[in-house]
């Protein structure tokens, strides 16, 4: 399992494009027949990808202070691609493009599965550490809160769709959904803020081979931008700002974890403090 560490923004302010896109970007978490997992040590979130061509089980990744994967852990799953099924302790789960499920502290075998070899599911799953037991919950795009954010004018309409969220399909700790740009809108969380008791993850997807995202990031006088291509990943600490704009409209996977699930906690940048 590939580990993401915790970078101070006073040392991020000397990192070149490399060290930037080390610390931060996630690449290649959809392989065919492999569990891809990343451990970010930003609020212990583990990021991952299962693009299963025969059945594959998450427990494969046990670390050995474990006794399975969610003795300690929740899950969330959102499927980017073919349809398929999850196997939760004996109860199967029909994933269709966009529906996600929520999987309670406890359960101890998860396996994944495509329904067509011609067109794998794409299982996008972020996990975060639990300890009150939640039920494991279908979460469909139809039924999710839906807000409707931006305007034509700003280059910035989208839809934001909350699967796990306090009134919603509840966690422990664990906050998913994710945003689509509108046809002709680019720009998302701009003016951008600042979640100072969360970390997050952003999973973008939905871009063309041609196109891509610029993902901003840093300290709101000290601003980076991550060049973002289809279904990868950035980690956005808790001091980081976050927005971004891409060549064309795009969505993405958005997740958090932290001391507490309210998006109202959350500091406003003003336009003019960013440099």
């Amino acid at each position: 399992m590939q580990e993401k560490h915790i970078s101070h923004y006073n040392e991020v302010k000397g990192f070149d494009t490399d060290q930037l896109r080390e610390a931060f970007l996630v690449q290649k978490l959809f392989e065919t027949n492999k569990i891809k997992s990343v451990y970010s040590h930003a609020d212990r979130m583990i990021i991952g990808g299962v693009t299963p061509e025969k059945p594959l089980d998450i427990n494969e990744l046990t670390p050995s202070s474990q006794a399975f994967f969610l003795e300690n852990r929740e899950m969330g799953i959102i499927n980017i691609g073919g349809s398929g099924q999850i196997r939760v302790d004996g109860i199967s789960y029909r994933l269709d493009l966009m529906d996600g499920l929520y999987i309670g502290k406890g359960q101890e075998s998860i396996e994944f599965s495509s329904h067509d070899p011609n067109n794998l599911a794409k299982f996008y799953y972020i996990s975060t550490v639990a300890n009150i037991e939640y039920p494991t919950t279908m979460i469909f795009e139809r039924d999710a809160e839906k807000l409707e954010l931006g305007n034509k004018k700003a280059a910035n309409e989208r839809v934001l769709y909350k699967y796990i969220h306090p009134n919603g399909v509840k966690s422990c700790h664990l906050v998913m959904g994710f945003t689509t740009m509108l046809e002709g809108s680019v720009w998302n969380s701009m003016p951008p803020h600042i979640h100072e008791r969360r970390s997050e993850v952003y999973l973008y997807f939905n871009i063309l081979q041609t196109d891509l995202v610029f993902h901003f990031m840093g300290c709101e006088d000290q601003t980076r931008h991550i060049v973002v291509r289809n279904e990868e990943a950035v980690v956005s600490p808790y001091w980081s700002i976050h927005s971004g704009v891409g060549t064309t409209n795009y969505s993405f996977i958005w997740a958090m974890s932290g001391e507490n699930q309210l998006f109202a906690d959350a500091k406003a940048v003003e336009l003019t403090n960013l440099k």
